[in-house]
This record gives C-alpha cells, structure tokens and sequence, in this order.
C-alpha cells in the first residue's frame, strides 16, 4: 500500500518535473518544459523546477548540462578509425534547479568543478559506417583526449558515460591520451591509438607519465553491465559481433584481452579480468579502472548525485517524471526508477508521463504512485512523436488536475 502523504494546504504548490528524454522525439529538457507548461495551465502559480534527467547513457550530457545551468563545449578528437571528429560534452553549472520563471535553486551541498562525457560522441560505434565496423581497428584515444579537454578546463570529477561504443581495445588507447605508456618486447613505445587488434602486443605498462592531474580527479564512470573482461560474457563474445567482429576476430579479440588483463595483474597488482562491469565498452570498464582510478556505478545514481535530485525533492508536493516507453526495463536503472527511488525516500508522490506503457510497466508500481500515456486516442508512432510536446502538456495538466482535487 502506497503511504499516506497527506499534509496540510501549502500556500504556493511546489512540483518538481524530473524526467528523461522522449528518443527521437523530445530532450529531457524539452520534455520537462511540456510537462511545465501543462502544470502552469492549471496552477499558474505553481512553484515548478525542472531537472532534466538521463541515466548515464545517450543524452546524459544535455540532461545534466540543462538541470545544472552548465556549459556545452566542443572538442576535435581522434574518432574511432583515427579520423577527426567534433565531441560535444559538458561542464556542469551550479547545480541549481531550473524554476518555469527561469530562476534557479541553489542546492546545498559545495560544487566540486565537475565534466560529463559520452564515450560515444568520440569511439561510438554511429561514427563508423557499418562497412567499416572492424573492433581489431577501433580505438578509443578520442575518449582520452576528452577527459585531457576536461582536465584542460579544470574539472575536479569527471562523469564519462560509456555505452554505444564502437572499440574492443581494453582502454588502453583512451589511457594513451592521458600518457601512459604501453611498451612493446624491445621496451619500445607502442604507437598512440592502439585499437583492439594491438593487444597482444603489449608487454609492459609505463604509468610514469600518466597525467598528475589525474591523482586530484574523480572519474565516476556510468556503468550498467555487469560483464567480465574475457570469456563467453566478456566483452569480445558479448558484444565484438555487433561492432563488426568475424567469429575469428572473437577469439583473437578475447585472447588480447586476457592478455592485456594478465600484465595489469603482474604491472599494477589489479585484478580487473573478472571485475563486474570490466567488459563494458569493449573493456573500457577495466581499463579506466585500472589506468584511471575510476570507480565503476550504475548511471542513474551517478545521476541523481549530479543534479542534487534529493536536495530538490525534499519538501516538494509532487514529483513528474518520465520516459519514451515504460515497461519491465524501467525498474532496472531507468530514469524512473532512480526518480522513483528518490522521492520515495522523502515520502513525495510521484507520477510517470510516459510515451507508451510497456509490458510490465506496473512493477513501477513499488515505487510510484500512478503512470499515464501521453496517447490520448489510437494513433501512429509518427503521429505521437509530431505532437509529444502537446500531448505531455495536455496529460500533465489532467495529472495535476486530479491531485489538486485530492487535497481538497
């Protein structure tokens, strides 16, 4: 049974609107500031903040950059097969929430200066034509030189986003970028931008010129999986034939990675070869583990820290949040599972405004109070992507309506 959270009449109605982007439709942000517009036609003096959210994958970077008052910036970097690609990523702001009048809520813990990347806006596998798909040639240098860029504007924590890559190369070119060194049988120093077919090439690891900025950084890296290095659930078996990987290239691919996970072992004492989550990103997990120092954490509660979402929760009336499609999935890392969480933990209500409803949607339940589809009527997916923004609108005001009422 949900709790009781009934309280006495406030003066002005505080909602907090938290939710994640609507794909191919709406950002997080553009959504949020639907489900505002529709909160504002029925309680035009509502307090609103707005706190765009993602949960560490694609659009991370928008939603915490708009739910902080943040800074995009722009970075030539290596792309995946060496060519030069522009990677947005961005400086968190003050961590304050976005009120509908444009003001904002300071939050109360201290600002730590603090960048978020994607992976993928650098070695992503979109960045490579699908004819070209070849995780022996794939590198993720780019990624280093966006967490150089971060260090370069002054960034004291990095949140680094790691899905939809498109390498099998351990890390180890992402930990060229920040200069460490990989030394080949001769004590030579192997080219920059190793990919995944360079491996078995790697004898010795030289950390001496490791960036020292590094040693005053936190790197939280926003990691959902929980695969091993190497093996049949390891990053070459698993995820290598989506990457353009040949049966042939597995095995070679896996073989490099056990290897490479052996001189970590002997080099640096670290034991990343069966660390939850070391495959993700073609082993960009172990590697920035072990050559960063980098703690491994679900996305969303990377997430939720970053934007201060119990701070803006406490003492709020209602919380909004959302996502394209609820279903099963959502309780399993998802943005309303996080919000969810969240507010369940300062007894606020929460409700979902989703695109669909999805099988198994109802075991949102445990942590919400309601869900809604913003479709109104039969209609096309091409239609409801076209009219999102008005149908959150119309829903999120038929939403408030009903929990007007209740309080009376």
């Amino acid at each position: 049974m949900a709790p009781d959270y009934g309280r006495d009449e406030p003066s002005i109605m505080r909602i907090v609107v938290a939710s994640d982007s609507f794909k191919e439709s709406l950002s997080a942000l553009a959504v949020c500031q639907a489900i505002a517009s529709g909160i504002r036609d029925v309680v035009p003096d509502a307090d609103v903040v707005l706190c765009p959210m993602a949960d560490g994958g694609e659009g991370t970077v928008d939603a915490l950059v708009a739910a902080t008052d943040g800074r995009t910036l722009t970075t030539e970097v290596r792309g995946p097969l060496g060519d030069t690609v522009r990677a947005a990523w961005g400086m968190l702001g003050t961590r304050a929430g976005v009120g509908d009048s444009g003001t904002r809520q300071q939050q109360k813990h201290a600002d730590v200066p603090t960048a978020v990347i994607e992976m993928a806006a650098a070695s992503g596998l979109p960045l490579v034509p699908p004819e070209r798909r070849n995780p022996m040639l794939t590198s993720t240098y780019g990624t280093g030189q966006l967490v150089a860029a971060a260090l370069d504007e002054g960034a004291r924590r990095i949140i680094l986003g790691i899905g939809g890559s498109a390498t099998t190369d351990g890390g180890v070119a992402c930990a060229q970028a920040v200069g460490v060194r990989f030394l080949d049988s001769s004590g030579a120093a192997l080219p920059a931008g190793l990919s995944g077919g360079s491996l078995e090439r790697v004898v010795t690891i030289d950390l001496g010129g490791r960036d020292g900025r590094l040693a005053d950084c936190e790197i939280l890296v926003a990691c959902d999986v929980d695969n091993p290095l190497c093996g049949p659930r390891g990053a070459a078996a698993v995820y290598g034939p989506q990457k353009g990987a040949t049966p042939e290239m597995v095995e070679r691919l896996d073989a490099g990675l056990a290897h490479l996970a052996d001189v970590i072992r002997r080099d640096m004492g670290r034991d990343v070869g069966d660390l939850p989550g070391a495959g993700a990103a073609g082993g960009l997990g172990a590697g920035l583990v072990a050559f960063l120092d980098a703690t491994l954490r679900p996305g969303i509660d990377i997430v939720t820290d970053a934007v201060g979402l119990a701070d803006r929760i406490a003492g709020a009336d209602l919380v909004i949040t959302g996502e394209g499609q609820l279903d099963a999935q959502s309780m399993m890392g998802k943005v309303v599972y996080g919000v969810g969480k969240a507010a369940q933990a300062k007894r606020v209500p929460v409700v979902a405004i989703c695109g669909s409803i999805g099988p198994g949607a109802d075991r949102s339940l445990e942590l919400i109070q309601a869900y809604f589809s913003i479709c109104d009527r039969p209609m096309a997916m091409a239609d409801a992507l076209a009219g999102a923004a008005d149908l959150l609108s119309q829903t999120a005001a038929n939403v408030v309506r009903i929990f007007v009422n209740s309080r009376r």
